[in-house]
């Protein structure tokens, strides 16, 4: 596991976004503030390590780990915590944009804009989304009559690479090319800063993995997304 994505929670949550653990977060497991998002991780699979995700998960109920399905995480388990899934994903990486349609009208989202992002979040389920997770952003968005209905932005950050999420569009909205404009505009913006984009997606959602290789990505590993009740 030595590719900086291979495990991009502990690395993003260790670097770029240290910023946003608990205060409680050690050298051993970190947990990223519950309010801006799920995600827990560890240094590796020793007892010193589970014991700190343990305590991690038992104070901030809601944890979820993402990690290589190859690697020694993809199957921990946390003692007495249980595990309500363990979903397949696969992660993928774009170095380049392929050509694209005309740009699309958007604003970047602010704060006054957060309950109507959860709202939208809540509604279609592009992955975990949380009160402040738009502080990871930024987001953008298109709005039709003052409301917002599609935005992505930006969430996991490590070296080299930003993560591309919370795409979604709302369901009376959907066949307007807004969530391809809108992705192209957020991985566009993080190329131009020298990053490379990736993403993660459900790994039996054809659909939605057809759509993002249409944009330029391109599948590097399979993952596991594991929720602790």
């Amino acid at each position: 596991m030595s590719h900086p994505l291979d495990r991009a929670v502990w690395n993003a949550l260790n670097t770029r976004l240290a910023g946003f653990t608990t205060s409680d977060s050690d050298a051993h497991a970190v947990r990223i503030d519950p309010e801006i998002g799920i995600f827990v991780s560890g240094a590796d699979a020793s007892p010193e390590t589970v014991a700190a995700m343990t305590e991690l998960a038992r104070r901030h109920p809601g944890a979820g780990m993402v990690e290589h399905a190859d690697g020694p995480m993809a199957e921990l388990d946390l003692a007495g915590v249980e595990v309500s899934g363990r979903i397949p994903l696969v992660q993928m990486a774009c170095d380049a944009l392929t050509p694209g349609g005309p740009d699309l009208a958007y604003e970047t989202l602010t704060e006054a804009d957060a309950p109507e992002m959860l709202a939208l979040a809540l509604l279609t389920k592009p992955g975990p989304f949380r009160s402040r997770t738009r502080e990871l952003g930024p987001f953008i968005g298109v709005k039709q009559d003052g409301k917002l209905v599609a935005m992505a932005g930006r969430r996991l950050r490590v070296d080299g690479f930003t993560e591309l999420s919370g795409v979604c569009t709302h369901p009376d909205h959907r066949g307007q090319g807004y969530a391809g404009g809108l992705s192209r505009a957020v991985v566009g913006e993080i190329l131009a800063t020298g990053d490379n984009a990736f993403l993660h997606a459900f790994a039996e959602h054809d659909a939605t993995i057809a759509f993002y290789r249409s944009l330029g990505f391109e599948i590097r590993a399979p993952m596991t997304y594991t929720i602790f009740r």
